[in-house]
């Protein structure tokens, strides 16, 4: 089962079992979890490396996700994490 959530033209969100994955226009990401955070008080449900997050899926690696689009693409994480009572840790 996935979750969407869909925001005008910014980034919508796919929760899937083992990945997030973000569509924007044309444009497709994959973002896998990373290891749990050893000083953390409590485990969170996905832990995303945002210094991973550098370019697109393909056919599109050759283009470098902005810090602009990296900021809209973590709000939206956050605000889908929160919308299902899920815990996501951004580092």
């Amino acid at each position: 089962m996935t979750k969407s959530k869909r925001r005008g033209s910014g980034p919508q969100i796919t929760l899937t079992e083992g990945a997030i994955r973000v569509a924007w226009a044309d444009r497709r990401l994959t973002i896998l979890p990373s290891a749990q955070l050893p000083d953390a008080e409590e485990p969170a449900d996905f832990v995303v490396d945002l210094d991973q997050i550098v370019a697109w899926d393909a056919p599109h690696e050759s283009a470098e996700v902005t810090i602009e689009e990296l900021q809209a693409i973590a709000q939206a994480i956050e605000a889908e994490f929160d919308k299902l009572g899920l815990v996501v840790e951004l580092d």
